[in-house]
């Protein structure tokens, strides 16, 4: 891709998941808990757009798609990119192959995504979260406190709560405790400090 002369508009980088207690966000490939009511708010999350006509990058890990349910693909106003230095081919429902964050950026940078697209959702794996954390564009981690203990082996990565500040009662997103199958949870959203002091 040439520099060429037009401007790169940043697009938000947006990370979103579920941790319980120990910060866990897998077991064996899986998420370790079933809760639909919570699965169900980041599908509405990722794939709502603000802009007729718009759609939403949707960055996932290989291994971490490779584990979603494929009834659920393809998602409404979503287009999918694939992180992976793994695969040769494009596996289905996938639309886009990028080898690191910087060829995503790329990507959503040119025609004819840099007119689509609205945000970046980050769905994991850690690598990918870690990486997409630290990248200047990222703006705000979406991220449900499962108030419980399971087992995992897969953790979500630590990141500076100095940098990404708490934010109460941020719009659109569900307060307080919710409860489900006896679990409890509560979904946040950490906003980057634009202007640290």
């Amino acid at each position: 891709m040439s520099e060429g002369n037009s401007q790169i508009i940043p697009k938000p980088i947006k990370l979103i998941a579920a941790a319980c207690n120990n910060m866990g966000i897998g077991w064996k490939g899986h998420l370790p808990w079933n809760l639909p009511k919570e699965f169900q708010y980041l599908l509405e999350t990722i794939t709502k757009v603000h802009q007729p006509g718009k759609k939403n990058l949707i960055v996932w890990g290989r291994r971490s798609f490779e584990a979603f349910d494929e009834n659920l693909l393809p998602l409404a106003n979503a287009v999918i990119v694939l992180l992976t230095r793994q695969l040769r081919e494009l596996p289905k429902n996938a639309h886009y192959m990028c080898r690191d964050e910087e060829e995503v950026v790329k990507l959503v940078s040119s025609s004819p995504l840099c007119d689509e697209i609205e945000t970046i959702w980050v769905l994991g794996g850690v690598v990918c979260y870690k990486n997409m954390m630290r990248h200047p564009w990222c703006s705000h981690i979406y991220f449900t406190d499962i108030m419980a203990d399971f087992e995992c082996d897969t953790f979500f990565p630590e990141f500076d709560k100095n940098i990404f500040k708490l934010k109460e009662k941020y719009p659109g997103l569900p307060s307080g405790i919710q409860e489900e199958k006896g679990v409890k949870y509560i979904f946040q959203v950490y906003e980057k400090d634009q202007f640290p002091k």
